[in-house]
């Protein structure tokens, strides 16, 4: 893929104006709760992007906003998304093998589209998913607060132990990115399904608590409302309701 993303997908994601004066896209993106928000910033880093091959920020954002639509999206409407999600992280990882944005939201929506498809289409991706990731890591351990050791965890945990899966490694891997945000919810719940796994509940109830405190911060602050509500339902499913927040 070189220059441009393929013709004919601009506003795809979303019914926005073809104006050059658009909106701030990473305003909208800031209201991705509002997936309409999200679809409007997507198209218009798409537009961006078929301007300007080379727009490297504007090819990684795109695969960011695909990743937050294409897994919040109606069922039937997400992988169309998630391909498209994938075909603008792989041009950012083209444009700018040395930095860790493309590697990473490549990564995620090959997961996300891998989780979607079920698990012949989760074992097509695995290699390359962790092949991003470790790239990240290589590249910059402490990016984004330990985001490709959290990632890196998740994949352990849901790949089959037939396949590479290995709850040690990923525990391992989650406790290394609360190295960098100890409050982060996604770790924290991330790891608490991993000890619920290996029948360490009292562990994982203590690590939900943690998320259920944390703070939310602007920046993810949707992903931080979804963590803490999956975080409630998990310590009420371990606890019977009977263990307080």
């Amino acid at each position: 893929m070189a220059g441009t993303l393929p013709a004919g997908t601009a506003g795809q994601d979303a019914g926005t104006t073809t104006q050059d004066a658009a909106p701030d896209p990473d305003a909208l993106y800031r209201s991705r709760a509002d997936l309409a928000a999200a679809r409007d910033a997507a198209a218009i880093w798409q537009r961006r992007l078929q301007r300007d091959g080379a727009d490297f920020e504007s090819a990684w954002k795109l695969a960011r906003a695909r990743y937050w639509i294409g897994t919040h999206a109606p069922e039937e409407a997400r992988e169309d998304v998630l391909e498209r999600g994938v075909r603008a992280g792989e041009h950012a990882v083209r444009l700018r093998p040395d930095r860790p944005e493309g590697h990473f939201w490549l990564a995620a929506t090959m997961a996300a589209l891998a989780e979607s498809g079920g698990l012949l289409s989760g074992l097509r991706y695995r290699g390359r998913i962790k092949g991003e990731l470790e790239r990240v890591l290589a590249i910059d351990p402490a990016w984004q607060q330990g985001s490709a050791d959290r990632a890196l965890g998740r994949w352990y945990f849901k790949v089959p132990g037939l396949f590479g899966g290995s709850n040690e490694q990923a525990e391992r891997h989650l406790r290394r990115s609360l190295e960098y945000k100890p409050d982060s919810t996604a770790s924290l719940v991330f790891l608490a399904e991993v000890l619920i796994d290996e029948g360490r509940d009292e562990e994982a109830a203590t690590l939900l608590r943690r998320a259920l405190r944390a703070p939310v911060a602007p920046e993810w602050a949707p992903e931080d409302r979804e963590f803490k509500a999956q975080a409630r339902r998990m310590l009420d499913d371990i606890s019977g309701g009977g263990i307080p927040p």
